[in-house]
């Protein structure tokens, strides 16, 4: 569609006869699969908060748009409130109130209404209350941070909460600012806390402490309760609320789910966005609530102002791809104007990806996966070996989403297995691959050898899984690990793998792949990867951090490499061929096989080079799935074209001439 200062700026007739219709049902959170969400994060220097909301404005955005939902600031970080209230602080320049034209817009038109509101981190209230505070390890008040031990929760964020939801018949709230702005609490409360639970009298400063690992999971525990604490209260006001606190049950709490929230979502921004969005997605699809994820309309890099930038439809359409492909529900985020303004040009960018999402919604939401390979997140080794309460786990996770990365990029289907679901799971995945976590734990490792020994194959990187299945590798462990130069071949050059490698001698293994110390394959290899039988099935171990050195290079010949260690091991059901930037879905819905492929070429990577508004395609592909029986119908989707194909022997074989972002070959 051709911008024109008309399509920009006239009223859609259809916006403007919206008013007359009777209310629509809003949906529950559950069935929600589209929506935006708009923060300003009020503070005493906005001059006209809602100057610029208008019914018009809004009317015009939802009907162009249609989202599911919109959530609209109420609360950010600051911890102004951007509504008038008679509980909490206002921002003290309200022009018009936000929300009540929001709200009354949003009714009409039978889309649901949800507010920003920021919960743990609220920096007005532990400067108007320093006891409020959680304590630094120096003994000093923190200036944003609350403490969870202290009365916040209850003399301060649920009466504000209570008061928002009240005022404007609030249908969600999703509470910012929680798992991830958790941080080490020295109050008396925390002191009398851990006394109580362990019998120690003072509170441990760093590892090696007495009691240290205790008291993360003191505090760990404390926020379940705070959590618990403020969704049970606002649901005893208002049963029918749908509740999210941002992050929860996601990588940053990879825990099974007790809290009683309503969905899960999380906001995820970065360079490339989309590959963060791959794991968050990957992960929320396993967690067993209703889900959704965020993606930043525009990028933002702190300490480069002039970097801020809005993104483009077709870069926005990538990422929401890796998050629909899932089965989850998409959403983006914007700021619009600090007096409430959305200008027609980013509503027209909304609209663009809205429509694209739409398309692909009866088939995509709420989708099972086909399982294929499976990549274990492992909170143990987090909640064990990590000094951190919640949140962001940063260099720990780099193990995962390389060999995530790796994988997809060789075009496997891939999801993300986590250490808790795992005992349910493992059998129904031809490959389960252990990256380089520290600590998986006894109970995981057992879980794992049952599933080899029933037939199962087991891709192991890292010295310490080696470590912990030398056994059964049939392997002997030479000294101890150690940082090593280390370069691997791929079909045209070398990966370069440095890190901390394990000496071997294989023993009863086979070693299938070599490392060695310098760009020269003709001597001084070393082994890099083995494989080994156990009971019906197989364990190959790779026995250095082939995910971590990926994910800081991404080179093709580390990819190269792990893509031959894993043909000894397992052969997809679906292989596809003639590009490298397309990722591959197996999915099932409705009877229906859906493979989706994304193309990800043109990704940004730097922000010094963001996306220019094109995505090149990619094409021809040619694609191989295994099937038991011929179907009796295939096409391309969206638009039920047909697709180009014969089965034969248990495969169909066909040929998809471009794809442009994301398409889905529908089987049936």
């Amino acid at each position: 569609m051709k911008l024109t200062r008309r399509s920009l700026f006239a009223a859609p007739a259809l916006a403007l006869a919206a008013a007359a219709q009777p209310p629509k049902p809003r949906l529950p959170r559950k069935d929600c699969f589209f929506g935006l969400h708009f923060d300003l994060h009020p503070n005493p220097g906005d001059p006209a908060l809602g100057r610029d909301v208008t019914d018009e404005m809004v009317e015009r955005f939802l009907a162009e748009v249609k989202p599911d939902f919109v959530q609209y600031d109420c609360k950010g970080h600051v911890g102004y409130l951007g509504y008038p209230s008679k509980v909490g602080k206002s921002a003290p320049h309200i022009v018009n109130d936000s929300l009540a034209i929001w709200r009354r817009v949003t009714a009409r038109h039978g889309v649901s209404l949800y507010i920003h509101f920021s919960g743990v981190w609220d920096t007005r209230a532990v400067t108007d209350h320093p006891e409020w505070a959680r304590v630094t390890p120096e003994g000093t008040p923190d200036k944003d941070i609350t403490s969870l031990f202290g009365p916040y929760v209850d003399q301060l964020m649920i009466p504000e909460l209570k008061e928002a939801v009240g005022n404007y018949d609030l249908d969600g709230l999703w509470i910012d600012g929680e798992c991830w702005a958790v941080k080490m609490d020295y109050s008396p409360a925390t002191l009398d806390a851990f006394r109580r639970a362990t019998g120690l009298q003072q509170l441990p400063k760093k590892e090696g402490d007495a009691g240290w690992r205790e008291y993360i999971e003191l505090q760990r525990e404390q926020f379940r309760k705070y959590v618990t604490h403020w969704v049970a209260a606002l649901h005893e006001f208002r049963p029918k609320l749908q509740i999210a606190s941002n992050w929860l049950y996601s990588t940053l709490v990879p825990e099974r789910p007790g809290i009683p929230v309503d969905y899960i979502s999380g906001d995820y921004a970065g360079t490339p966005a989309l590959v963060n969005g791959r794991i968050e997605a990957r992960y929320m699809s396993q967690v067993g609530k209703p889900w959704d994820l965020m993606a930043w309309g525009f990028h933002h890099h702190g300490s480069r102002p002039a970097v801020y930038a809005h993104k483009p439809a077709v870069e926005l359409e990538q990422e929401a791809s890796v998050v629909i492909a899932q089965g989850g529900g998409f959403q983006i985020y914007y700021q619009p104007t600090r007096a409430g303004k959305l200008d027609p040009r980013l509503v027209h960018t909304m609209s663009e990806v809205a429509k694209f999402c739409r398309a692909r919604q009866e088939l995509s939401f709420r989708s099972e996966t086909v399982p294929q390979a499976g990549v274990l997140m492992s909170t143990h080794t987090l909640y064990t070996t990590v000094n951190k309460i919640l949140g962001d786990f940063g260099r720990e996770l780099d193990g995962i989403r390389g060999m995530l990365d790796v994988l997809v990029d060789n075009q496997y289907s891939v999801d993300v297995v986590p250490d808790w679901r795992l005992e349910e799971l493992a059998a129904k995945y031809p490959l389960l691959v252990v990256p380089e976590w520290k600590s998986i734990g006894a109970k995981v490792r057992d879980a794992l050898l049952g599933y080899a020994r029933n037939g199962g194959k087991l891709l192991l990187t890292g010295v310490h899984p080696a470590a912990l299945f030398a056994e059964a590798l049939g392997v002997k462990l030479v000294g101890e690990p150690s940082d090593q130069a280390a370069f691997v071949t791929g079909d045209e050059s070398f990966g370069n793998v440095r890190g901390v490698w394990q000496e071997v001698e294989p023993g009863s293994a086979a070693v299938i792949e070599s490392r060695y110390p310098t760009v020269d394959s003709s001597r001084d290899a070393q082994c890099a990867a083995t494989l080994s039988a156990y009971g019906k099935g197989q364990i190959a171990a790779i026995y250095g951090p082939l995910g971590a050195s990926y994910k800081s290079t991404h080179t093709a010949a580390t990819r190269q490499f792990v893509r031959r260690v894993v043909a000894r091991l397992f052969q997809p059901m679906v292989e596809v061929s003639g590009a490298s930037a397309v990722e591959v879905v197996a999915r099932r819905k409705n009877g229906r096989l859906l493979v989706h492929l994304i193309n990800t070429a043109g990704l940004t990577t730097s922000a010094d080079f963001q996306n220019g508004g094109y995505v090149p395609g990619v094409g021809p592909l040619r694609l191989r799935v295994k099937l038991p029986a011929a179907p009796s119908k295939v096409t391309v989707e969206p638009g039920g074209r047909p697709a180009a194909g014969t089965w034969a022997k248990g495969v169909w074989q066909g040929t998809l001439p471009k794809l442009a972002i994301h398409e889905i070959l529908s089987f049936s």
